[in-house]
């Protein structure tokens, strides 16, 4: 069984990238990011780079959207096809993904790389399609490592849609007062959004939760968090 999806989000006072590393510490894994340069250094035998396909997707979106760019079009409907191949393995296990991917999405992927090797000489540098292309390749193994796996995704949107709402708001809080203020918020956030990707209503959650913090013992305070609570509702 899937573990239940969790949100964490941090406070830190810059973009450092060594605020990334810090959070991290020892940890090991793949690290799905955009290419940010502070993530940079990050990368290495206990972290491996995988870049999100819908990053590359939105820039040929982007030069299609400007004015019906026909190599863009291209662009869009080969990387349709490998999305096409990830909806067809969204209730399969994670074997069958992996097996679905070897047999489909890998040749897509190679015939979208050697396809836009071959236009790159003949577009002009600095031009809208030239970064777009010169982005695809430049991170071309982290696109493409998902597909050697079953269980590494396709982009990073989940993450995205769940941090929306703070990117919509950012202009209406940009200053949290103190920092202290902005680590409570992160905290707070982070159990709200938690709540929602795990079914629960955050409203209601927050409201049961206040309602019985009061009298609540100490000891069984984590029996009050999201996942907790979700579990509860589930014995009933």
């Amino acid at each position: 069984m899937a573990a239940p999806p969790i949100v964490v989000f941090d406070y830190q006072i810059s973009r450092s990238g060594q605020h990334a590393r810090d959070f991290l510490e020892t940890w090991k894994g793949h690290l799905l990011v955009d290419d940010y340069s502070g993530y940079k250094a990050m990368r290495g035998d206990h972290i491996i780079e995988q870049a999100c396909l819908a990053h590359a997707r939105r820039k040929f979106f982007e030069l299609h959207a400007a004015g019906g760019h026909a190599v863009a079009e291209e662009a869009l409907a080969r990387i349709g096809r490998l999305y096409a191949i990830e909806a067809s393995a969204r209730d399969g296990s994670i074997e069958d993904r992996a097996r679905l991917r070897a047999e489909q999405a890998r040749p897509e992927l190679q015939s979208l790389h050697d396809w836009l090797v071959g236009l790159r000489p003949g577009v002009a540098n600095g031009s809208g399609l030239g970064k777009a292309i010169d982005y695809t390749l430049r991170r071309w193994t982290a696109f493409a490592r998902y597909a050697d796996t079953g269980d590494l995704p396709i982009d990073n949107n989940p993450v995205e849609n769940a941090i929306r709402a703070i990117a919509v708001g950012k202009k209406n809080w940009l200053f949290a007062g103190s920092e202290r203020a902005g680590r409570r918020a992160a905290a707070i956030q982070s159990l709200l959004i938690t709540a929602k990707l795990n079914g629960l209503e955050p409203l209601a959650w927050l409201k049961s939760t206040l309602e019985h913090l009061p009298v609540w013992p100490n000891s069984r305070i984590d029996e009050l968090l999201p996942l907790r609570s979700l579990s509860a509702e589930q014995s009933r």
